[in-house]
């Protein structure tokens, strides 16, 4: 049986970051609607590939700056130290 995994997100940290970009903005540059980044930023959606990728672009961010992927028993990312 796969192990479970949890994806986290930091939608919300970065919307501050950008000139405190509302949830209805974010969801009019991503071309999906509030409720669904209510959701994401809540942990109760899961969203799909594309609409990632479209909230990364939207934030001007990376897709691994925005969503994490948590595998139980992985070990824990490496902070870059560039």
């Amino acid at each position: 049986m796969a192990k479970r995994i949890t994806i986290t997100n930091s939608i919300r940290r970065l919307r501050f970051f950008a000139d405190e970009m509302t949830q209805l903005d974010l969801a009019e540059k991503a071309g999906c609607s509030r409720q669904t980044i209510i959701a994401l930023e809540a942990g109760k959606y899961t969203p799909s590939l594309e609409l990632a990728f479209r909230i990364a672009v939207a934030l001007n961010a990376s897709i691994g700056d925005v969503f994490r992927c948590n595998t139980p028993g992985a070990p824990a990312p490496q902070a870059d130290t560039r």
